[in-house]
């Protein structure tokens, strides 16, 4: 497997095995939920990242039932990739272990049509093997990845927002690092 689609395999598997962008073409729902404040609207990008986590907490890369969870959180190009990373580790027949954890999240922007957040994801337990037994996780991979998070509303979803981009983020001072 080359280096550009582990990456993509990455962002669909909580950034997992490496922070790298999905940027997005925001699909903006016909209707959308009613003004938030911004602290609303921070609360409800933190719910919807967090039930993203435990989404890829449940995957099983054997079952391509389980990957439906994910995709209910997710839209547009995020929602594309998660797909096709998926698609592609199934295909592999790679096995996911350990769990990612969401240690910390900070408030970066709001507005009515995206909010931005940056989340610190532990995923010093989670492991990535090939059918030989061999990991795939890159031996430098920082136990805590740095998570930039985009969110748009959506109606439908539980948070009433859905992610539509989940990107690497270079201030580290923010998980002090």
């Amino acid at each position: 497997m080359n280096s550009r689609t582990m990456t993509a395999l990455t962002i669909a598997l909580a950034v997992a095995l490496g922070v790298s962008g999905c940027v997005a073409t925001p699909e903006i729902p016909e209707e959308t939920t009613a003004a938030w404040t911004e602290a609303e609207a921070f609360a409800a990008a933190e719910e919807t990242y967090r039930s993203y986590v435990d989404a890829l907490n449940e995957v099983d890369l054997s079952d391509p039932d389980t990957f439906e969870t994910v995709y209910a959180w997710t839209t547009g190009d995020a929602n594309t990739g998660a797909r096709e990373s998926f698609s592609q580790m199934h295909a592999d027949g790679l096995t996911v272990g350990g769990e990612s954890i969401v240690r910390n999240v900070s408030q970066i922007s709001a507005s009515d049509s995206r909010t931005t957040i940056v989340a610190c994801l532990d995923v010093a337990a989670v492991t990535l093997v090939d059918p030989s037994g061999e990991s795939t996780v890159a031996a430098d991979r920082p136990d805590i990845q740095i998570v930039r998070v985009d969110t748009v509303p959506d109606q439908h979803s539980a948070s009433g927002q859905l992610i539509e981009l989940l990107d690497g983020y270079e201030d580290d001072s923010i998980c002090g690092l």
